[in-house]
């Protein structure tokens, strides 16, 4: 979570040496990247690990004894293509404790008065697959959503095979699973607040790095995933051209955002995410995806979430969205806010969101 505008956020400290770095960066997981508004950027990556997360010491794993990724599958792999164009729209959640626990889960619905069928987490590069969690989020009716982040090593390394016997176990285990999961590796790379972002690599390295992973993915036979290509919100880098990031479509399933709505920036559907969904549109047509929103506290709130559900409504290509409940950088959380939890609870039975993804599979 990232942007101008974020009050009480803690800078991340950098000084992250040798073997340390993973394991640190790890510890660091949860939450993400927030972009409103030109400013000053601040990592908000200042908590706990989430729920669910085991970490693997060091940039790499190794494959379980006497697994071999080239050997198909004996189960047909689950088929996620139902899923990428539902007739109903996907109402998400990224809050503490899921989707390890559906009991973070169960709480959102009822403050929602919908569940939630996209339950998110941030997993650090070296974090193992947790099946139980994904399988846990299915059997709740829902699709766990990885957002994977690739602190060490860096995507040149990724790309020439520094991970690859980390990536082979984590695609064996999402194989093994054999439930849909959405997966989100390196997001907001259009951004300059993360090491993979345009500070320290380049288009060419992410795209090869993006490539490099899916293959190897295929080669496992983890075809049960449903891969999410999510920029930040042009607005703050507006000079970053986001067709040279894109891996290409046969790599991508779902073009995503990132994007929240402020009090000081954009607090539009036509300011905040039209820009960028009409430059992504010039390459590809694949289903958009809002990853990551909330709406700030202030006079502009009602609004606000009336425009990101209107929005989501009213455009056939637009998926869904997944709200950011956390109180990081900012309090984001619906059930601190009455009138605006009893607001969303109407605009979602409205809009006729949610559904159960099993019964789409």
């Amino acid at each position: 979570m990232r942007g101008a505008g974020r009050l009480g956020r803690r800078a991340r400290t950098r000084a992250l040496l040798g073997a340390l770095l993973l394991t640190a960066a790890a510890a660091l997981a949860t939450g993400c990247s927030v972009v409103h508004d030109a400013g000053t950027w601040n990592d908000p990556h200042d908590g706990p690990l989430s729920a669910g997360s085991k970490v693997t010491a060091g940039s790499t794993a190794t494959a379980p004894a006497g697994s071999n990724a080239s050997t198909a599958p004996q189960v047909e792999a689950y088929d996620v293509t139902p899923l990428l164009q539902p007739s109903r729209k996907i109402l998400g959640v990224e809050i503490s404790g899921a989707p390890e626990s559906l009991a973070p889960a169960e709480q959102f619905a009822g403050w929602a008065g919908t569940k939630p069928n996209l339950l998110g987490e941030y997993l650090a590069w070296g974090t193992s697959f947790d099946s139980a969690a994904a399988k846990n989020a299915y059997s709740y009716g829902a699709m766990d959503f990885v957002v994977w982040e690739p602190w060490s090593p860096t995507l040149t390394q990724i790309a020439a095979g520094a991970s690859d016997a980390y990536i082979t176990a984590f695609a064996t285990a999402v194989r093994a699973a054999n439930v849909p999961i959405a997966l989100s590796f390196g997001h907001e790379f259009n951004g300059n607040w993360y090491p993979w972002g345009t500070s320290k690599t380049t288009p060419a390295a992410f795209v090869a790095a993006w490539q490099h992973i899916h293959n190897l993915f295929e080669a496992a036979g983890a075809t049960n995933v449903i891969w999410v290509w999510d920029p930040n919100d042009i607005f703050p880098v507006p000079d970053v051209q986001l067709k040279a990031y894109y891996p290409g479509d046969a790599y991508v399933d779902w073009a995503a955002v990132t994007g929240y709505w402020s009090e000081d920036g954009p607090n539009t559907y036509a300011s905040l995410y039209l820009p960028t969904l009409e430059e992504i549109r010039t390459f590809t047509q694949k289903p958009f995806l809002i990853a990551e929103t909330a709406v700030a506290p202030g006079g502009n709130q009602s609004a606000s979430l009336t425009a990101l559900f209107k929005a989501v409504e009213q455009h056939s290509d637009i998926v869904g969205f997944v709200w950011y409940d956390y109180d990081k950088g900012g309090d984001w959380r619906i059930e601190n806010r009455p009138t605006l939890m009893a607001q969303f609870k109407t605009e979602a039975a409205a809009g006729g969101f949610g559904f159960d993804v099993s019964k789409l599979g």
